[in-house]
């Protein structure tokens, strides 16, 4: 190939393509700058970015099951109030009842704690029965329609299930207690022994407590568990495809004075067949 030629310029086919490729690295650099991503799509790194495609979807569905177990925290916590609500009401009419075993009472005084015992048993009736979240009573097996024995609720991305048991609350606590203010000296003493009815009504709600709170630290655990896998999904998303945006800030300082370089070379080159003019003057 000649070396003076107004044809064939190759000074300006080497500068034109530094040129170019100076200019298709600094569009990369700055989709980079842009996106925040080393990979925002397929066409910058297929592999890296079917992979954090893959690690994004088990972020959603962590996500998600972590939202359903909330539902569940929820009904398991308004029942545990539910549950303390009516403790603490069997124990007024523990202590009521004790005074109904007395002999030596009025009849007029028989009567007034009759009255008590029975507002008390009408609270119990109505902290079983409003223990109600989102439509769900795991506590009335009298409401509509009656609880599930078993509740499932999603605990993980996988969709694995949890499982916790409801409670028939009404004939194990209230329909025990339920007919209180019809009961007579030996009923009242009978109803306070250890398999009596106050004993049992007792014994049954606290041995509920403890069940639904252990449902609820199960819950607030695997709540918190797949919160930390989240946080090293994520984590590992960013390392797999997150620009390093100091190291893109030099790149394109370097990418700018390399195209402004490269424009007067070009420029440069595409001035030399101008000087042949010169031969024939």
């Amino acid at each position: 190939m000649p070396l003076n030629s107004v044809i064939t310029n190759a000074g300006a086919q080497v500068a034109l393509a530094s040129f170019n490729n100076t200019a298709e690295a600094l569009a990369v650099t700055q989709k980079r700058i842009s996106t925040g991503y080393r990979v925002a799509d397929a066409k910058d790194d297929g592999a890296a970015y079917a992979v954090a495609e893959r690690v994004r979807g088990e972020v959603a569905a962590n996500t998600s099951a972590n939202e359903q177990l909330g539902g569940a925290k929820g009904l398991i916590d308004v029942t545990s109030a539910s549950l303390q609500n009516v403790s603490d009401t069997l124990q007024k009419l523990q202590t009521v009842t004790v005074k109904m075993a007395d002999g030596s009472i009025s009849a007029e005084q028989r009567d007034q704690y009759k009255a008590q015992v029975k507002e008390l048993t009408n609270n119990i009736q109505s902290f079983i029965k409003d223990a109600t979240y989102n439509g769900t009573n795991v506590l009335n097996e009298s409401a509509t329609p009656p609880p599930a024995a078993s509740n499932k609720v999603v605990r993980n991305g996988k969709g694995d299930t949890y499982s916790f048991n409801s409670y028939s609350g009404m004939a194990n606590i209230y329909n025990l207690v339920s007919g209180a203010n019809a009961w007579s000296r030996s009923d009242a003493s009978n109803a306070l022994t250890k398999g009596g009815a106050v004993s049992k009504a007792i014994t049954n709600t606290l041995s509920q407590l403890n069940n639904f709170g252990s449902y609820s630290n199960f819950i607030d655990s695997q709540i918190n568990y797949n919160k930390a896998k989240i946080d090293a999904q994520q984590a590992g998303i960013g390392a797999l495809v997150d620009a390093d945006l100091a190291k893109e800030s030099a790149t394109l300082q370097s990418l700018q004075i390399r195209q402004q370089l490269g424009t007067q070379a070009l420029s440069i080159a595409n001035q030399a067949p101008q000087t042949l003019l010169s031969l024939f003057r």
